[in-house]
């Protein structure tokens, strides 16, 4: 799984490195990876509002893609999903020293200067400029009525809405 969060610096040529740990679990998610080869994975970029990439192994894009190959082909639900993940998606590779070129055009949509924000979640990882992710969770955690910031998240595990 991604666990963890990571800052970590993006060059002018849009390297980053990617941390050792999603690396890891990028080659234990990819069929064709041997020791020694780079892994592959997606990246959705997403339509205007997404403000994040979200990256994906190859098994979990390939269960992404069987789940929306199931779908009455012209369903609004398929299309939609065939949207975001076959045509705002790009394939890309780790490179031989575990860092990922970000295109520029990914880079100008999330705004991505300098720093990259990697951020675990569990099947997939995602990368934010980190203004915009500390943004972002601030405001999810505001909007859920049901959820108190100031306490232990961790009770909120035993409930019907938890785990």
């Amino acid at each position: 799984m991604f666990i963890g969060e990571s800052r970590n610096k993006v060059d002018t040529k849009g390297r980053v490195s990617i941390p050792a740990k999603f690396r890891r679990v990028l080659e234990a998610g990819d069929p064709e990876w041997k020791n020694g080869d780079n892994p592959n994975l997606y990246i959705v970029y997403g339509g205007p509002s997404r403000d994040y990439l979200e990256c994906f192994t190859v098994e979990a894009m390939n269960d992404v893609y069987a789940r929306i190959k199931k779908m009455g082909r012209g369903t609004k639900r398929r299309i939609a999903l065939s949207q975001l993940y076959m045509t705002q998606t790009a394939e890309a590779s780790v490179d031989e020293t575990g860092r990922l070129v970000l295109p520029r055009d990914l880079r100008d949509k999330i705004d991505i200067d300098g720093m990259a924000f990697f951020a675990g979640k569990g099947d997939t990882f995602e990368i934010w400029r980190p203004e915009t992710y500390d943004a972002n969770q601030m405001e999810q955690l505001e909007a859920d009525d049901d959820f108190d910031p100031d306490v232990d998240p961790s009770i909120y595990l035993g409930g019907d809405e938890g785990i």
